[in-house]
């Protein structure tokens, strides 16, 4: 097969969940023991809800079925991203300004890697975080580039 798995769920997905008024966040394709999953996260900007997953799982589900793109039997799992969700692409990070984050990082930047705190700009190029360091603020400005993972953080007061 030419193209990943997640490449072709993705082209299958992308057009329901336009059609839906919904975005894709993430694909996920792995083997858990000797079950594989493939699991599609979508949101709205209205949330998700679980008629909303079935819509969706059951369109793709035909979908997949008339091209059979996937060797394996697997388990087709459609859900929202949850509280924590991951920030993939650009238009992401531009939502989450304001909000709690948690970004780790590929290599050290003052000496960490690991950053959690208020997501204050992103211009495509730096993602400007302010963290707390006892009581005082840091503002942090990690290349967009040396991103290693980030998401929003649930935060407990």
């Amino acid at each position: 097969m030419s193209k990943k798995v997640t490449q072709v769920v993705e082209e299958l997905v992308i057009p329901i969940l336009t059609e839906l008024q919904m975005e894709l966040v993430d694909i996920e394709y792995v083997k858990e023991g000797k079950e594989w999953f493939l699991r599609v996260f979508i949101d709205s900007d209205g949330g998700v809800d679980i008629e909303d997953c079935g819509t969706v799982s059951e369109k793709l589900s035909e979908k997949l079925d008339e091209i059979d793109p996937i060797p394996y039997n697997y388990f087709l799992e459609v859900s929202s991203p949850g509280a924590e969700r991951p920030l993939k692409k650009d238009s992401d990070f531009q939502k989450a300004i304001g909000k709690q984050v948690y970004v780790k990082t590929y290599e050290p930047i003052d000496g960490e890697k690991i950053f959690e705190g208020e997501l204050t700009s992103f211009d495509g190029n730096i993602v400007k975080v302010d963290i707390m360091i006892k009581t005082r603020k840091k503002s942090i400005e990690i290349p967009y580039e040396k991103v290693a993972s980030a998401r929003l953080a649930v935060t407990f007061h």
